[in-house]
């Protein structure tokens, strides 16, 4: 099992996109320039860039001078805004194959463990509702700082 690394590209992506955008000497942000930064294939990040522009979190300009920006201030653009914006997913999934519904812990596990599991991710959604990917590049700022001085 895998964990699902979606919401860490996207808030990647976003997060590289408030850094770029904060000087006034603007480059075209494609998504090869991006895909270097997250080091996987520019059509991934195309993927993830076109459900970011569904989501009204992202804006393209096309032509020579176009690239990707965000659609309206870092600081207005919560974690949970980008978790809204990625495929509906459950957090926790459910066993793979139904349990045995003879045995008493299989009868009734997924029915209790889907009321922790909504639980669990209503707690989620208001944690992610108090982070902005402002907050995001000024903590990822900080730790380079931090590592660059401890060198």
């Amino acid at each position: 099992m895998s964990a699902n690394s979606r919401m860490s590209l996207a808030v990647h992506i976003l997060t590289w996109l408030a850094y770029d955008r904060r000087g006034t000497a603007k480059e075209v942000a494609t998504s090869q320039r991006i895909a270097e930064s997250v080091n996987t294939n520019p059509v991934v990040i195309r993927r993830c860039l076109g459900q970011l522009k569904d989501g009204g979190l992202v804006e393209v300009t096309h032509g020579r001078n176009g690239g990707w920006n965000l659609a309206r201030p870092a600081e207005e653009i919560t974690l949970l805004h980008v978790y809204s914006a990625l495929p509906d997913e459950p957090v926790f999934g459910l066993h793979a194959s139904d349990p045995n519904a003879a045995c008493h812990v299989g009868f009734g596990i997924q029915h209790a463990l889907t009321d922790v599991y909504q639980d669990a991710t209503e707690a989620l959604r208001q944690s992610l509702s108090t982070t902005t990917v402002a907050d995001v590049l000024r903590n990822t700022l900080a730790f380079q700082d931090a590592s660059a001085a401890a060198s």
